[in-house]
Order: structure tokens, then C-alpha cells, then sequence
């Protein structure tokens, strides 16, 4: 089936007629409930830039996380959890139940965060098996038709642009960096500002979306945007770390973790009031280790590096399963686990099958979770991530089994007495290197060889979007965001017709010509100094795919604009 036929499947098909009782992974559920209480709702939270040693469980003595505490108490613990080094691919993974670089998505800007929209998400098997779905705050997986979170599944969307607020796809970027504050986020596609905390206001929304679908099963992904930086929360929060003698970058981290613990004890809290949670699965993780300089020096519970790296301190990261109905509070796991795990665990948790023509990378944690897994067979999982177009082979990356675990093919570390990744033992287990290496090497060329790696376009002239706005998020072959780079995207025009187009750049200093070149449409308009914008109407596009390029060129020197925004006539 090809991509495009297994998504009309996926999205128009009618379901089997099935009872909800006769689903895989009910069993257990108590006699007298309805069918609404026999399916579990879902509530899956990750946090940006937390690590492992941010939270008082964990370890640390400095910080206070009542909540995540009281979660970690209540809940099954995954011990050895991993997940990429960074966001976007992390969040992939988490979505599709499959390894990033099948899904195209390589790094975290430049293009290579979006996801190919043939992939299909948890959002879109839950829903069309009756789910209500919603998502608030970060996808960072695509900001354009086909790939906003919109067009992969999620029938409620509060999200903010690109990989951050206050990150140059936020419409206000270039104008205050204080967005965390009544941040201009994008409701169902939609650009719409909202007073408040960017995390009050992403739980605000989760919890309106929990009371409007509390007679139906839910599926709620709060992805907070914090503790990224820029490091802004209300003084509140911050001065009780900066009290104890903190360093001020880590007292403010510390202050959104802190925000962040306060929003999940009032969406608990509403569960609970609501008589929900005791069959509500709370999957709570984070998408990385704790971010370096720009966080602050942070506890880390002993582990090697940060965000980034492939040793722990980059990809070990907490994860708490509760679901009162099901679970036994208080235990502990210590079996090896990962982000593509995450998927088939709701789907079995929920009983949805997953699409028969879809590759899952990862495995039910359920069985281990609900204590029913007695012979669970040990495995290697794999994680690698670098900056660049194209994945390299063994360019920081990691394979992790039960007991050791191989960084860039020539490190081995016995994880299980040597936690901290100090000592390796690589020269004492030549056979064990040759054996993970060779593991290593099939699965990069199968995961590179899904669909390679060229990145997917943004369609413009849709009926779905339209006007689409490009920024600096996605355009390729840039070096960066600063306004000397210079980009491009890669589109595909899905109707040949006319269209306006609005480009912006900084504000010039002198005379300069603005460029605007789309297959074999070439434009130029002299801008007089002091400008920041300007337009070029009725532009006829031919349909197909293409590259738009975008420039302001002032002697023999060319730079890249700030956005692009088209819309179809």
C-alpha cells in the first residue's frame, strides 16, 4: 500500500464492527463498567530540556517537585528509559512508535525536523478507533500542510510555531523576547495570542479539552515547551532557588520545572475530580537530557554529559507509567526501554491494533508494566544524532543493550557497574564490540533505507493552508537562523495559479533589491532604506515541486529574509 493509500485508509475507512470488550489489552477491567470505562483514557506529558536529576526523587535535594514526586509514588518507573539526544527526533519516535530516521526527521531546524506526513502518528490509529485527541504545546515536527500536528491525527491543536517560543518561526520573535508571556500560538492552524505562561496556557487548554471529552476516551499529549530556553518565568517561582545561593540560569530552570509541577498537580487534581483517574494511563517523560551552559550547572544524578551527547546524561531520562486500574503503584522496572516503545504500549493499553502495514520499532511495555512479562528477551536499542543534512555512520551514537552499551563503535561500558560511563572495557570484550557493531551497521542501513533522506516539502496553494508562511524554521542549506544565512525551502505547488506574496527581512540600511525565484519565476523590487517588508502580487506559479528562494541582495552581498508568506488568489 502505498503512502498515500494506507493514509486514505487510515483516515476514511469505515471500522469493523467490534465490541469494546472483545479488544486486546481490556482483560482485567472491572465487571459492572461501561464500555467508555472499559477503554482507558491517556494523558501522555513530556517536558523540554528536563533531565533525569530535575526532580526530587531523583535525587535531588534542591529542588521542589511535589507533584512529579507524588506521580513517581503512584506510578510503575522505567529505571532505563531512553530517548534521543534532542527534541524533534525524540518526539518522532514518540509519535510513530518507529526510529527518526525512518521517518525523515534528522535534526531539530534547517528543514530536518519535519516529518514525512506518510507516517502515521498515535493521534491518527486512537482517534480512528472512536478517541477523542488533542495536543498542547510543542510538536516541532512540521509547521506546514501536510505535516502540522492538524494534518497528522490531531483533532484539537494548541501549539506553538517551530521548536520553541521565542525561536525565529514565532511571528514575534523579531519583535520582543519575552513570548513565553501571552505567546502567539497557532490553535487549530490558526494564529491566535493567548494571555498568560505559556505552560499555564497549554494546561489551561489540556484541561478544557479533558472536561469537554469526559464521556469519551481521550488521548491528551501536553508537551510543554519548558524548561527550554530562554530561561523566563515569573520571579515567583525562580527567587526560592536564588534564595538558597543557585546560580541564577539554574534557579530560573528550577522555577519552570517548578511552574511545570504546579500545572500537572491542577490537571491531576481536575482528573480526579472528575472521577477519571483511576482508569486514566499518565505516561509522564522528557525528551532529552538537561540542556548545557545555557541551563545552568543542574544535578544530574551522577550521569555522564548532557543534551546532545549519546551517554546517559543525553538519553536516559525518567518515565512513569500510572493507571490505578491496572498498575501496581511502586514498582520499578528495570528492563531497557525507549521512546518507539511508547506507541504500541498506549495501542495496547487502549486495545487499538496498530495499521498492518505499519513497521513498529518498539514493543508493548505493558506486559512489563502490569507484571505479566516472566522471560522478557533482551534487545538493542540504537540512538544517534548529529548536525547536518544526512546521518553519518557512527557519528555520536549509541547502541544499548541490557548490560553494555557501544558509543561510536569503539566505547563499551558495562552499564550495569559502571552507570556512570567511566570505565571502558571495550579491549576486555572484543567479541562483545564485534557484535553490536555488526547489530549497529544493519540497522543504520535499515532505517536509512525506509525512504532515504531527502526531507519532505511544505504544499502551498491547499485548500488545508493557505496563506502558508515559510520561516527560518524549515528553509535548507542555510548555516543558521542570523540574518546573514541564507535559505531556501523546498515546496511542492499544489495548484498552478496566482499568487501574493509578502516578504520580510531586517530593516535596510540602504537601497537594496529583494529577490524572489521559484522554478522559473524570477522577481526583483528595489526597496528604499528603512524598509522591512515588501510585497509582489498576482505571481503566477506553475505547479509542481520546486525550490523558493527569497533574498535581499545589496552590492555583491546576499542575505536571507525572515519570512515568506504566499497565499494562492
Amino acid at each position: 500500500m502505498t503512502g498515500h493509500s494506507r493514509r486514505t485508509f487510515l483516515k476514511g475507512a469505515a471500522l469493523a464492527a467490534a465490541s469494546v470488550s472483545a479488544l486486546p489489552g481490556c482483560a482485567g477491567v472491572r465487571r459492572g463498567r461501561t464500555a467508555r470505562r472499559g477503554r482507558p483514557n491517556v494523558v501522555l506529558v513530556m517536558t523540554d530540556d528536563q533531565g533525569y536529576g530535575d526532580l526530587g526523587r531523583h535525587g535531588n535535594d534542591e529542588i521542589e517537585t511535589p507533584n512529579l514526586d507524588r506521580l513517581y509514588d503512584d506510578s510503575v518507573r522505567f529505571s532505563h528509559f531512553h530517548v534521543s539526544p534532542v527534541c524533534s527526533p525524540t518526539r518522532a519516535s514518540l509519535m510513530t512508535g518507529r526510529y527518526n530516521y525512518r521517518t525523515g526527521v534528522v535534526d531539530t531546524y534547517l528543514g530536518r525536523s519535519m516529518m514525512h506526513p506518510e507516517e502515521v502518528t498515535v493521534a491518527e490509529m486512537l482517534g480512528r478507533h472512536g478517541y477523542r485527541t488533542g495536543i498542547f504545546g510543542k510538536w516541532h515536527l512540521g509547521d506546514n500542510y501536510p505535516m502540522r500536528a492538524t494534518d497528522q491525527g490531531f483533532q484539537e491543536s494548541l501549539v506553538h510555531h517551530g521548536g520553541g517560543i521565542a525561536q525565529p518561526s514565532d511571528p514575534e520573535y523579531f519583535e520582543r523576547k519575552d513570548t513565553y508571556f501571552d505567546p502567539m500560538l497557532l490553535h487549530n492552524g490558526v494564529a491566535k495570542r493567548l494571555p498568560g505562561y505559556c505552560t499555564d496556557v497549554f494546561t489551561d487548554a489540556a484541561i478544557a479539552f479533558i472536561d469537554k471529552h469526559r464521556n469519551h476516551p481521550f488521548f491528551v499529549y501536553l508537551a510543554t515547551n519548558a524548561p527550554h530556553s530562554p530561561l523566563l518565568v515569573e520571579d515567583k517561582y525562580s527567587q526560592p532557588y536564588l534564595a538558597q545561593g543557585l546560580d541564577a540560569k539554574t534557579a530560573k530552570t528550577y522555577g519552570m520545572i517548578a511552574n511545570i509541577d504546579e500545572n500537572l498537580g491542577r490537571l491531576f487534581a481536575r482528573l480526579r475530580e472528575l472521577g477519571l483517574e483511576q482508569n486514566t494511563l499518565v505516561i509522564f517523560l522528557t525528551d532529552n537530557g538537561p540542556c548545557g551552559s545555557q541551563g545552568g550547572p543542574r544535578y544530574n544524578a551522577g550521569q555522564r554529559a548532557r543534551k546532545g551527547s549519546v551517554y546517559d546524561g543525553g538519553i536516559h531520562v525518567p518515565c512513569f507509567m500510572r493507571w490505578p486500574e491496572r498498575l501496581e503503584a511502586g514498582k520499578e522496572v528495570d528492563r531497557v526501554a525507549a521512546h518507539i516503545d511508547l506507541l504500541p504500549t498506549v495501542l495496547d493499553a487502549c486495545g487499538v491494533p496498530a495499521p498492518s502495514d505499519v513497521h513498529l520499532d518498539g514493543t508493548s511495555l505493558l506486559p512489563l508494566a502490569a507484571g505479566q512479562a516472566a522471560d522478557w528477551p533482551d534487545r538493542t536499542l540504537y540512538f544517534q544524532w548529529h548536525r547536518g543534512d544526512e546521518p553519518e555512520p557512527y557519528k555520536n551514537c549509541a547502541a544499548r543493550s541490557q548490560r553494555y552499551k557501544l558509543v561510536n563503535g569503539n566505547e563499551l561500558y558495562d552499564m550495569a557497574a559502571d552507570p556512570a560511563e567511566k570505565n571502558d572495557v571495550a579491549a576486555e570484550h572484543p567479541g562483545v564490540v564485534a557484535r553490536m557493531r555488526a547489530g549497529y551497521e544493519a540497522w543504520f542501513e535499515d532505517v536509512g533505507g525506509t525512504r532515504g533522506y531527502a526531507p519532505p516539502r511544505i504544499h502551498l496553494g491547499t485548500r488545508h493552508e493557505n496563506p502558508v508562511a515559510l520561516t527560518r524554521q524549515d528553509w535548507r542549506g542555510a548555516a543558521g537562523w542570523s540574518d546573514k544565512d541564507l535559505g531556501y525551502w523546498e515546496v511542492h505547488v499544489a495548484r498552478a495559479g496566482n499568487y501574493d506574496l509578502e516578504i520580510q527581512f531586517p530593516e535596510t540600511k540602504g537601497p537594496v533589491v529583494v529577490n524572489f525565484r521559484c522554478a522559473e519565476t524570477w522577481l526583483r523590487q528595489a526597496v528604499r532604506p528603512g524598509v522591512s517588508s515588501c510585497a509582489f502580487t498576482t505571481v503566477p506559479l506553475a505547479e509542481g515541486d520546486g525550490r523558493l528562494e527569497a533574498w535581499v541582495g545589496q552590492g555583491d552581498r546576499a542575505a536571507g529574509v525572515r519570512s515568506v508568506v504566499v497565499q494562492r488568489l
